[in-house]
């Protein structure tokens, strides 16, 4: 990292460095980059093992349930842990999280396929999945708290834009690549270039020269984990800036259980032959589109008060999410997946930074962790809630119920943020 120039922000910012020639910001970039885009591919490879043992999607309860079971596992570490983890990540070297969580991963990845040949049962396998994304329930606040210790202050939009379209690249190039791999080679070889993702990520992370900040060093008690725990509630009660971050994300993990378990059914049965390939399609598209936003919002979208730009986006998405769900073809879908993601975009950047800039170098474990628990909770209801209505009433009337709750949750966010765009304008 530079070292801060005299004088004002401005003048700091600009005598640094772009953040992709930065070694530290470009080794978590690189990394990102390449384990996000096996992440896409280990999302299609568990939806080519659902529909193997579902026998593409024929029964419609055992099929939702599956979808479900998939989506929870992936959630319920969150649940469970994610309060706990966020003290603990405050204490730790964030650099040391990283590399052992995708270590961690990469090695549960690899035996996902040996298990599952072995039992050919659902459960061992979920398990597996339930361990990897307990690996994450650290990875993720780590990484979110770092970011500010390894870029200048004035770039730290212009990071959290760049790792978003990290996860951009890796969504586009994953299901690109991830859909023909699953349908022509099997899910388990796209499990295996997973695990070497993920051991790719490992080697770009230990490039980033880190010197962890001082910490709490008081010791970890009971007690002590309610305090800091209720202390994070607190932090989200007095900022604005992170109520409207924790809404606005809300919003779009609240759809994406829907999608879990009505979307993938909904657009698998309008075909002739279901396939991975469908799916990686689609995901293709809505990373295009969020890639497009996602240069906006960092560019000229800067301008315009951030409650404005996370509201509406979440009105608009709830709009394109019926039209996806009134249709059977799948040109509609692909336009519909395109317009999502250039409306949620502004929802991954901008929500980052304002919990970012809403809390204390101290906190932010935390706070991240409160949000993952937040964000995982309301996808387990959504999930649940997906489970029950689709097998009653359809695909098309459950995806309809997310776009009316999204749209509903776009209108509180424009709302409520104006304390936070007041602050930022005095700030």
């Amino acid at each position: 990292m530079v070292p801060d120039a005299p004088g004002d922000p401005a003048a700091r910012m600009r005598t640094a460095r772009p953040l992709l020639l930065q070694r530290d910001f470009g080794a978590l970039w690189w990394g990102q980059l390449v384990s996000l885009w096996g992440d896409r591919l280990n999302y299609l490879a568990l939806n080519g093992l659902v529909q193997q043992h579902t026998r593409d999607y024929h029964d419609p309860g055992q099929s939702s349930l599956m979808l479900s079971l998939q989506g929870t596992v992936s959630v319920l570490p969150v649940l469970l842990f994610a309060p706990f983890a966020g003290p603990w990540v405050d204490r730790w070297d964030l650099r040391r999280v990283l590399i052992v969580s995708d270590l961690l991963r990469a090695l549960l990845v690899l035996a996902i396929p040996f298990l599952y040949g072995v039992t050919h049962a659902a459960p061992p396998v979920w398990t597996l999945v339930f361990l990897m994304f307990t690996c994450n329930v650290f990875f993720l606040p780590a990484k979110s708290a770092m970011t500010p210790e390894i870029v200048p202050p004035g770039q730290l939009l212009t990071a959290n834009t760049l790792l978003a379209v990290a996860g951009i690249v890796g969504t586009v190039a994953g299901f690109g690549m991830g859909g023909w791999v699953v349908d022509h080679w099997g899910w388990p070889a796209a499990l295996t270039l997973d695990a070497i993702t993920y051991g790719v990520s490992v080697v770009s992370l230990a490039f980033i020269r880190y010197r962890p900040r001082p910490r709490s060093s008081s010791e970890v008690t009971l007690r002590g984990y309610g305090q800091e725990i209720v202390e994070g509630l607190r932090i989200v009660r007095r900022s604005p800036a992170v109520r409207l971050a924790l809404i606005s994300l809300g919003a779009v993990w609240l759809a994406g259980g829907f999608v879990q378990v009505a979307g993938i059914q909904h657009i698998q049965r309008a075909a002739s032959i279901p396939g991975a390939e469908r799916i990686a399609g689609l995901g293709g598209a809505l990373g295009v589109g969020a890639a497009l936003a996602t240069w906006w919002v960092n560019t000229r979208g800067r301008r315009l008060p951030r409650a404005l730009l996370l509201g509406t986006g979440m009105l608009l998405s709830g709009v394109w999410l019926v039209c996806l769900a009134v249709s059977r073809r799948y040109a509609v879908f692909a336009i519909a997946s395109f317009l999502i993601g250039a409306c949620i975009a502004p929802a991954f950047v901008l929500t980052e930074t304002l919990v970012q800039e809403g809390t204390d170098l101290r906190q932010r474990g935390r706070v991240f962790s409160l949000r993952d628990f937040t964000m995982r909770l309301l996808l387990l209801g959504s999930m649940a809630l997906a489970t029950v209505l689709t097998p009653l009433f359809g695909t098309t009337a459950a995806l309809c119920t997310a776009a009316a709750l999204m749209g509903g949750v776009g209108l509180v966010s424009m709302v409520t943020g104006r304390a936070a765009d007041q602050t930022r304008s005095r700030a």
